[in-house]
């Protein structure tokens, strides 16, 4: 059994989880509840359990509060939010899994199915780490993203990304230190994540870093040269607009 606790500053929604895990997945103990931040502190330091389901708004502060006042240990959480926080995109950038409410009895299936996949290799505690410096850096230059692999998880800073090429249902990110990762996600969600970090899809199976570009070559079709002097071919459709967010870049 897996030790866990349900932060819910809702009695309604605290007590609707609890007994939805009681009854659909009795091999997630449920060790106690809590409402508010300090509560949900001592709650998790207390019990040290291995899995959290923690609130984005409480009535005294944040679950993120909650994060960075508890103990340092090895546990995994999934956050619930009645609506599109502006923390989800930062979430998303961690990896971390996240429900909203009213909770969905399939998106939950979901993140416990991803529970028990979770690699024992996995650093939970990195990736809690990971989504508080997201959290800061959110507007910023510098946020990292977090890729779940066969061996268990990456954290790299985006600005090392050059590429990210499809093949099916998944994405193949390739760095500036020229390592290659793969992951078992399609491109359209890295897409979205990345957009505001001067990414652009430019194929069907390319998204690249548009300040990783070196020159564009308008024979054979049209292509990209990356700075890694890999090739990318560049849409007719993708065109002018591929052009508007290099001169805005170099402006």
């Amino acid at each position: 059994m897996k030790k866990t606790v349900v932060i819910e500053d809702e009695l309604h929604s605290r007590e609707f989880l609890k007994n939805l895990l009681a009854e659909l997945y009795p091999n997630l103990l449920v060790v106690g509840t809590a409402a508010d931040v300090p509560e949900a502190v001592q709650l998790i330091n207390r019990e040290k359990p291995e899995v959290i389901f923690l609130d984005i708004e409480l009535h005294t502060g944040t679950g993120f509060d909650v994060l960075q006042q508890m103990d340092k240990y090895d546990c995994n959480i999934i956050f619930t939010t009645a609506y599109d926080h502006y923390a989800i995109k930062a979430i998303k950038f961690s990896a971390v899994d996240y429900l909203l409410k009213p909770i969905d009895l399939e998106e939950l299936k979901t993140a416990i199915s991803k529970l028990r996949e979770k690699n024992s290799a996995d650093s939970n505690a990195h990736t809690i780490d990971t989504l508080l410096s997201n959290l800061k850096n959110i507007k910023s230059e510098n946020p990292s993203i977090t890729l779940a692999t066969s061996d268990g998880l990456e954290f790299i800073p985006v600005k090392t990304i050059i590429r990210l090429e499809a093949s099916g249902a998944y994405t193949t990110f390739y760095l500036n230190d020229s390592r290659k990762i793969m992951v078992s996600k399609n491109l359209k969600e890295y897409e979205t994540l990345l957009e505001d970090h001067n990414f652009m899809r430019v194929h069907n199976s390319h998204v690249i870093n548009l300040k990783e570009v070196k020159r564009l070559i308008k024979t054979d079709g049209g292509y990209i040269v990356m700075s890694d002097n890999s090739h990318v071919v560049l849409s007719p459709k993708k065109r002018d607009e591929f052009l508007k967010f290099m001169t805005n870049i170099n402006a």
